[in-house]
Formats: structure tokens, C-alpha cells, sequence
């Protein structure tokens, strides 16, 4: 036995069992750690590189810190440089997988690392996969953008096609029934005398042509009739008289006599039975010209009158005029002698037709409203002047927004009287006026017509702002590619706009999503709706889906 071993033997006996154990433990520790280190420096480098933990750098706004994003750029509220956060304090890194992506479902911002509310529009964001950031744009052409197609179901673009066809306008109007004041009279006195007598005695009496009125006395027309009593008596004396000038001048009295009592308003029946009676009478009976509604009166009996002094008002309801208020944007739709639908308020459910007889030819400019006066037939006296209306014309629209209709092409029509139309040129049985061929009055004959069909797109495809329309036209062989392009639209035509200018049958614009677009745009400093030169969008901007309501027409 050596030396060495006697003396950890000898210490062995003389220490307490426990440092023994402590000291063996100690040993055996460091043994394993020398084995393990001696390995090389390759292994321990590449377990030192696996324990290190990976981490992307988040950029935030100094003044806005809850935007977070991915990368550098600007914040979109203030516009200052982005900053990195503030990294993780040591003692909590570890490893953690790369995080999810967040996005605004109306493009508003970049996709940020961080769930929330949208800062720009408030609404709440979604998680979005690698993919759904915009892709490389080509602006060769106009602006364009690039959306793969996770990022198109996200903002849930839809396009339609651009096309030629006729499309029909419907135009509202409302109004109120008036009367037909080429069908009122006014009964008056012709010469100063006494009412003692009104047979029609109130307001809304109707009367025919040839009832009797009033009985009028007049010392004028007594003093002639008593003088056409005395001229006939000296034509009958004179009647064997040599003296041809006194037989034709007493004829000439009678007949002077008779004008004057007819122009007094005597029909040729009184004047007949005065002659026949031989003696003049004290009071003379006024009769109806014409027909209709007492709406006014305005004497009463025993009433004194002087020449033209007015005793009644009388109207004829059978037919009656119906004035429409038109809103100037849809003069364009209105032509002379198109057909109307009215529903009355008293009648629900009820239509009537008229025919369009007159658009004035001046605006109002209180209302920046037209009137349009209808003619519509009353026989059945159901309509009454100040009923409330609603109106609504359809029309057929061709190129160039010119109303198309086919039951009036190739006819003639009475430029006073709508309803007058023949196959055959020739004069109205109402005037007299010569008939006009429909094409002078603003209608497409039909030939012409089948071959003028407008070009239109929806009208949810443009983004109008009062003096432009920009519309996002999908770029062909290659999807999810759109360019902002400028047009010129013509007038609205119900859900459709005309196209005047920029885009080609066949080509397919955006009509759902297109504002998504455009704010994708404005964020990246292009052309867009609200800056047409580019550049950076005002902060805070933003405008939602379905403002294009409120447009106005690019004529």
C-alpha cells in the first residue's frame, strides 16, 4: 500500500460522513463537465447557436404607439417615421414561433402584427396569411395594383363587364290635377242693368251648354228692343214706298238693331220672339255657352252690374291638366307626347294614362324643377282639380341618350295635341296645325335605334367625386391586377351609367370593392380618386362602401 493511499484512508477515518459524500459528488461533477467540453469547440458553438432565441423587429409611431408594424415606413395617422419598439427585456426571450399577421378588411393600413380595432376605420381586424400583402404593381398603363388572391377574397372584389344595350329609365314625378284652362269661361255682364234673377245659385252647380243662367234687366237693352219694334214697323209701311233710299235704310235699322242685341248676348230665338211679339220685355235671360262646373260666383240677385263686370266662373272637367314637378337631371328622359302613368291618392291602386303635352320651358330655380303638364281624359269625373299625384314615365334609352319608342316611330303627331297621332302625314281635327313626323320631337325612329345601343356599366362602378369619375378596370392575363383609369359618363339611366369616354365594350371594371382599391392606392402615394396626382393621402381620410349614391353626373 503506497503512501497516498494510507493517508486518504487515515482522512477517511478522521471525517464525518457527510463531507465525504460532498466531496465524491464534487469530483464526479467536474470529471463530466471536463468529458463534455473536450468535445470541441464545433458542439459547443452549434449548442450555444440552438438555445439563442429568434425574434422579428416591430416598428411603432413615437406618437401613436399603437400602430405596430412589420416593417419601416410612416405611420398613417401622423406621417412621422416609423421607430423600432423596445426589445423584450433578456431574462423573457425564448424561442417562439413567427407571429401572425393582422389586416383591415378595407385596406385602410399595411397588415400589422397585432390584433385590434382598425386606427382608420374602427373596424375590427382579421388574422391574414403571408400572401395577403399587394403584390408588385406595373404602371406602364395608369396606376395599377396587385392583390393575390387571398388579399382579393379579403376585400371581396367583384367586377362586370362593359357592354352595349339599350337600357330603360324609369323617372318619378309627383304633382296635383289643375284644371284645364283651355276649357274655362267666365260669364259676364255685357251691359250695365239689375241681376233680379240667378237660376244657378252656388258654387259647384253643374250646367250644360244652353241652361239658363240669370234674368238681366237693362234700360239699354229695353230702349233697343223698342227700337227694333219701330224699325220693323217702318220697313212694313215704307214696303210700297217709290223711295228706294228710305225702304233700304229703314232695313238697314232693323238689321243694325238685331247685331246690337246679339252682341248684347240675346240668342237669334229672343230676337225672333220679340219681332213675333211685337212689344219689348223688361227683363232678358243670360244662358250658358258652354257646359261644366260653376267654380266661381261672383254676383249675387239684386246686384247692380257694369259692362264685363264677372257673374260666374264655369270650367269643364272632362278633361284636365296635370302638372309635374321634373327634376332637371331628368329632363334628358322627358319627351313631348310620352305616356304616363298616374296613381292618385284617392284611388290606390288605380293607374290613369296622359299623354306629356307641355314642358315649360324655364326652371325654377327655388325648387331647380320643371313642370310637365299631362292632358288626361275625365269623363267619369273622377279626378278633381288639387287631387295629389304620382307620375312615372318609362323611357328606352338609345346612344347618345336619346329615348327610344317604338309605338310612336315612324308616325306623325299634333304638336298641340299629344294625343292626335296617324300613320299618315296630314292636319289635327283639334287645331288645324299640320302633323310632325315624331322623329322632329326628340324621338329615335326604330331603324336607326337597333343599331345605336349606348355603352354602359354599372353604376356602382364609378367613384365620382362632382368634376371626375374614376372606375378600377381589370387588367386581361393578369389576375388580381386592377388600373385606375379616368372616364367621362354620360347621364345615369337607372342603375346604369352612360359612357362617353375611356373604357372599350368587353373590358370588366370593378363594381364591388372598388373603394378598397382606391384606399390601397391612396396609401401608396398613387393617383387615386381623391388625389389625382398622387401623393400622400390626408390623415385620417376615408370614405366607406355605397358613397357613390351620392355622386353627381359628369355630363
Amino acid at each position: 500500500m503506497s503512501r497516498s493511499t494510507t493517508m486518504i484512508l487515515t482522512l477517511f477515518k478522521k471525517t464525518p460522513l457527510v463531507l465525504v459524500l460532498i466531496a465524491v459528488f464534487s469530483l464526479g461533477y467536474a470529471f463530466r463537465g471536463g468529458v463534455v467540453s473536450s468535445k470541441g469547440d464545433v458542439a459547443a458553438g452549434h449548442t450555444a447557436h440552438e438555445s439563442e432565441p429568434t425574434t422579428e423587429t416591430v416598428w411603432t409611431c413615437s406618437m401613436h404607439p399603437q400602430i405596430r408594424m412589420s416593417e419601416p415606413g410612416k405611420c398613417p395617422l401622423c406621417e412621422m417615421d416609423l421607430v423600432p419598439a423596445a426589445p423584450p427585456a433578456p431574462e423573457k426571450i425564448r424561442l417562439v414561433k413567427k407571429k401572425p399577421k393582422y389586416g383591415c378588411s378595407m385596406l385602410c393600413l399595411p397588415p400589422m402584427v397585432e390584433p385590434g380595432k382598425c386606427p382608420i376605420c374602427g373596424m375590427n381586424m382579421v388574422e391574414i396569411e403571408d400572401d395577403m400583402s399587394m403584390g408588385g404593381d406595373d404602371d406602364s398603363q395608369g396606376p395599377t395594383l396587385t392583390l393575390s388572391p387571398a388579399a382579393q377574397r379579403l376585400a371581396e372584389i367583384r367586377v362586370a363587364p362593359v357592354v352595349r344595350k339599350f337600357v330603360d329609365v324609369e323617372v318619378r314625378m309627383v304633382g296635383k290635377v289643375d284644371f284645364d284652362e283651355t276649357r274655362m269661361a267666365y260669364i259676364t255682364a255685357w251691359i250695365p242693368g239689375r241681376l233680379d234673377r240667378l237660376y244657378a245659385d252656388f258654387t259647384g252647380m253643374t250646367v250644360s251648354a244652353g241652361d239658363h243662367l240669370a234674368e238681366f234687366y237693362s234700360p239699354e237693352l229695353y230702349s233697343a228692343q223698342a227700337e227694333l219694334i219701330q224699325a220693323i214697323r217702318a220697313v212694313k209701311e215704307l214696303a210700297d214706298s217709290d223711295i228706294v233710299n228710305l225702304r233700304s235704310g229703314a232695313q238697314a235699322t232693323v238689321d243694325a238693331v238685331r247685331e246690337r242685341l246679339r252682341l248684347w248676348g240675346m240668342t237669334a230665338q229672343q230676337i225672333e220672339d220679340i219681332e213675333r211679339r211685337g212689344k219689348p220685355s223688361d227683363h232678358m235671360t243670360f244662358f250658358a255657352p258652354l257646359g261644366g262646373v260653376i267654380i266661381h260666383k261672383d254676383a249675387f240677385e239684386g246686384m247692380y252690374v257694369q259692362t264685363g263686370t264677372r257673374i260666374y266662373t264655369i270650367a269643364d272637367l272632362s278633361k284636365l291638366w296635370i302638372k309635374l314637378d321634373a327634376y332637371e337631371s331628368d329632363l334628358v328622359w322627358l319627351r313631348y307626347g310620352q305616356d304616363v302613368e298616374i296613381e292618385a291618392e284617392a284611388y290606390p291602386g288605380d293607374v290613369f294614362h296622359a299623354k306629356i303635352a307641355f314642358i315649360a320651358p324655364v326652371l325654377n330655380p327655388r325648387t331647380r324643377t320643371v313642370k310637365v303638364r299631362l292632358n288626361v281624359d275625365n269623363a267619369d269625373g273622377r279626378l278633381k282639380p288639387e287631387m295629389l299625384v304620382r307620375a312615372t314615365v318609362r323611357s328606352t334609352v338609345a346612344a347618345g341618350g336619346r329615348v327610344v319608342d317604338i309605338s310612336l316611330s315612324g308616325k306623325w303627331m299634333c304638336s298641340m295635341h299629344p294625343e292626335v297621332v296617324r300613320e299618315e302625314p296630314g292636319e289635327c281635327e283639334l287645331c288645324g296645325m299640320k302633323l310632325k313626323r315624331t322623329e322632329e320631337l326628340g324621338y329615335v325612329p326604330l331603324d336607326a335605334s337597333q343599331q345605336e345601343a349606348p355603352l354602359v356599366i354599372p353604376a356602382s362602378a364609378p367613384l365620382i367625386t362632382g368634376k371626375r369619375a374614376v372606375v378600377y378596370v381589370a387588367v386581361p392575363d393578369h389576375p388580381g391586377t386592377y388600373q385606375g383609369r379616368e372616364v367621362v359618363l354620360g347621364p345615369r339611366a337607372g342603375d346604369f351609367y352612360l359612357v362617353r369616354r375611356g373604357l372599350r365594350e368587353g373590358e370588366s371594371v370593378v363594381v364591388h370593392g372598388n373603394f378598397k382599391l382606391d384606399s390601397a392606392m391612396q396609401l401608396r402615394a398613387k393617383p387615386s380618386m381623391m388625389n389625382p396626382g398622387g401623393g400622400v393621402a390626408a390623415p385620417g381620410h376615408h370614405h366607406g362602401e355605397g358613397s357613390q349614391e351620392h355622386g353627381m353626373d359628369d355630363r
